[in-house]
């Protein structure tokens, strides 16, 4: 008897669980996100600054000095030219020498520009020109 007793309270709150009506049981809650509110509109450009990339280099390079007294360039380079072709190395004290060199490359653009009497920057990988397509988006703050 008290076996049945035992059974029958452990089977009563399993036999309330099983029967539990329709409406408290929720479907599963589903995310929903809103669609975004985007436009497209055009900017004027106030100014646009390159942005370089300074590159070195260092090379070995034969410099040759000549034992001639100085005559004037263009002189010089021509008997210089005809010397070589029969001789290339008569007369000429010539040496490697380290040479440094610089070049310089564009890598992006700064860009000032305004909207709705709002400045704005940006970097840019090209030079847009005088005006800039802007794309807008304004949506709420999803914890307000």
């Amino acid at each position: 008897m008290c076996l049945s007793r035992c059974l029958a309270a452990l089977c009563l709150p399993a036999s309330l669980l099983a029967v539990a009506p329709a409406s408290a049981q929720e479907p599963p809650r589903e995310i929903v996100l809103p669609v975004e509110n985007v436009r497209y509109d055009y900017a004027q450009v106030l100014s646009v600054r390159p942005v370089y990339q300074i590159l070195r280099t260092t090379s070995m390079e034969q410099v040759c000095d000549s034992r001639e007294p100085a005559i004037s360039a263009t002189l010089a380079r021509v008997m210089n030219a005809v010397r070589n072709k029969a001789a290339p190395t008569q007369g000429q004290n010539c040496r490697m020498e380290p040479v440094a060199k610089e070049h310089r490359r564009t890598i992006a653009y700064d860009v000032d520009y305004m909207y709705r009497g709002s400045k704005f920057r940006t970097r840019m990988d090209r030079d847009p020109g005088n005006r800039l397509r802007i794309r807008i988006s304004i949506s709420p703050h999803p914890f307000d």
